[in-house]
């Protein structure tokens, strides 16, 4: 029996938001839980989305967070396709597109991010697509099997995860997949120019064309229909269809009405929270993509800053850990950021946080050569982060010596014969 003295709002329909959901019951929680998605599938996970259900190796239903029926057995009030206009904070209390207002004693932004838009003519055209709904990989997935059948051509604007593991999936269904990206590798900014160089000869060999140094400056069509894509070098690249794979945005506009603190736009935007996930309104906490974290600095390298994680593994874990925070336990969330990709037969699990400056030498223990390896990215001897290709059952070795901060035998580190787990930690 829910006692509706306690009302706890969940703003966001994705994982982050469901996970909130399921832990509030998992710890005992008998208040009213409301969620609210503005989207009207119940709530999903992403990964799927550009990997095994656009591949059509994976049902549709397959992407949900729980059955549909979970959320009446767990009395969780589901409002979806349903939007938030705004936050009262001195009433408590949220309004909604239609009009209603929800009361609340706790709330939390689970408001995830928005795939950033191309800002060039052409984009109105039919066949430019985002890639960051259920919605659009269910679009997606019929363009590139009319793709594959007509040796139809797909541009994609963006090497980042999102463009690479839609150019696998593209090349899967027999589609032309021309990549266009400005820097001079693909995943320049997370992997720094290192490792970019392993993808670009991957996706060549599946048939993948890279323009480099180069943005979309234009989508020219026929009859409302895409023709090509231009770019700001003079090329033109013949194009059926347009993909806008240039990252995403967080969606703060609620928090920043509110009035809540946001993070810098140079530490990745979003809500600004502390290590327990809370806001600078201790009734409102925020997750997932939205939400700017105290970096954790295990090394002693780093700057102080924040932190925002687009990624499954944050949504999965920071949703139970804000929803025990809003239930009053004491929470720290200092997860190390972890993802995964697969691109063809290439999977990988990459741990940490080492962007391009961060850090001051690259080792790789194994056969990058044959695509079965270990890269550290490290500072002073300490790993910042670890990338683990087709070699598996290593990530929480590769988590302890980020955690460690100890400075490591470079050789050792670099031998597949020393056990990770031997290393210092």
């Amino acid at each position: 029996m829910v006692d509706a003295h306690r009302t706890f709002v969940i703003v966001g329909g994705g994982l982050a938001g469901a996970k909130a959901a399921e832990t509030l019951r998992a710890e005992g929680f008998t208040g009213r839980v409301i969620l609210i998605g503005d989207e009207r599938d119940h709530p999903y996970e992403r990964p799927p989305l550009s990997k095994g259900y656009l591949l059509g190796k994976a049902e549709r239903d397959s992407v949900f967070v729980h059955a549909s029926g979970w959320y009446a057995q767990a009395e969780i009030e589901l409002h979806l396709g349903q939007t938030v206009t705004s936050i009262d904070r001195d009433a408590r209390c949220v309004h909604l597109g239609d009009g209603t207002s929800v009361r609340y004693d706790k709330l939390l932004l689970a408001t995830g991010a928005e795939p950033r838009r191309l800002d060039i003519p052409g984009t109105d055209l039919v066949g430019v697509h985002h890639l960051r709904r259920l919605a659009h990989a269910d679009r997606l997935r019929q363009v590139l099997t009319a793709l594959g059948r007509d040796n139809g051509h797909l541009v994609i604007a963006g090497a980042g995860w999102i463009g690479l593991e839609v150019a696998a999936a593209a090349r899967g269904y027999g589609a032309e997949v021309t990549v266009i990206e400005s820097a001079p590798t693909p995943l320049h900014h997370v992997l720094g120019p290192e490792l970019g160089q392993l993808f670009t000869d991957l996706h060549r060999e599946h048939g993948v064309r890279f323009h480099f140094g180069a943005r979309l400056t234009g989508i020219t069509g026929q009859d409302g229909m895409v023709l090509a894509a231009r770019t700001d070098d003079g090329e033109e690249h013949p194009a059926h269809d347009v993909l806008a794979a240039i990252g995403a945005a967080p969606r703060t506009a609620l928090a920043e009405a509110a009035g809540l603190e946001l993070a810098d736009r140079d530490q990745g935007g979003g809500v600004a929270v502390d290590v327990g996930l809370r806001t600078s309104d201790p009734d409102i906490f925020a997750t997932g993509d939205v939400a700017a974290f105290p970096l954790p600095d295990w090394s002693g390298t780093l700057p102080a800053g924040r932190v925002r994680v687009e990624h499954w593994a944050n949504a999965l874990n920071g949703g139970p850990a804000a929803a025990r925070a809003m239930l009053g336990q004491d929470v720290t969330y200092d997860r190390v950021p972890y993802f995964f990709s697969d691109q063809y037969d290439l999977g990988l699990e990459y741990s940490g946080w080492a962007p391009p400056g961060s850090y001051d030498q690259v080792v790789v223990r194994g056969d990058a050569g044959k695509r079965e390896f270990v890269a550290f990215w490290l500072k002073d001897r300490k790993v910042l982060a670890g990338m683990n290709v087709n070699v598996w059952d290593v990530t929480e070795d590769i988590q302890r010596l980020i955690r460690s901060a100890e400075p490591q035998d470079l050789e050792a580190l670099a031998d597949p014969g020393v056990p990770l787990g031997a290393l210092r930690t």
